[in-house]
């Protein structure tokens, strides 16, 4: 009742009703913009990651190159790819992708003074992190690392080397059972 109110008057022989609509609805459709955006086309199957053509480089510049980082501490090696990154980004060098390698987990066994049985002492696991980058200038290239290498934490292993095939193909995960199963069907 409070939202619609209805006053009927009688005048002669007509009824008239006043009813309030701009409670109940304030806008009624001013400012909505989804009728002007493209509609979306759900995605089935998640694409499959390729792999880009490779920049082989010339001889002033540097082509693609893979910046490793690896450590024990997580959060340092993803604190320290945050920085080369950002750093990249000021520095106008272009970062191609940044990303994570699959974790490797190392456990160190000591072996008793009287036996032959080991004993689990510890579990490592060593966290990856890559930031790949194209077109370095050869002039600019050993400034770049000195700069990255004079902030390097402790802990933290930098490699610098060129991006290949085999690079790819190690961050993604091998599924036997599936190529099994692939092979089966060929």
């Amino acid at each position: 009742m409070a939202y619609m109110i209805a006053l009927l008057f009688l005048s002669g022989d007509a009824l008239v009703s006043y009813q309030r609509h701009y409670r109940s609805r304030p806008t009624h459709g001013i400012g909505k913009y989804k009728y002007l955006l493209p509609k979306e086309v759900p995605k089935r199957k998640r694409d499959r990651v390729q792999m880009k053509e490779i920049n082989v480089g010339t001889e002033h510049e540097y082509g693609d190159i893979n910046i490793q980082m690896t450590s024990y501490d997580m959060c340092l090696v993803e604190h320290f790819a945050r920085y080369v990154h950002k750093l990249c980004n000021h520095l106008s060098i272009r970062v191609i992708e940044s990303y994570a390698m699959p974790t490797k987990t190392n456990e160190v066994l000591f072996l008793e003074e009287r036996g032959s049985k080991m004993q689990l002492d510890a579990v490592l696991t060593t966290h990856q992190r890559v930031v790949q980058i194209s077109r370095l200038s050869s002039t600019f290239a050993p400034i770049f690392l000195e700069i990255i290498q004079s902030n390097q934490p402790e802990g933290v292993h930098l490699l610098m080397k060129e991006h290949t095939e085999t690079d790819f193909k190690s961050r993604l995960k091998s599924r036997p059972e599936l190529e099994e199963l692939l092979a089966q069907l060929s």
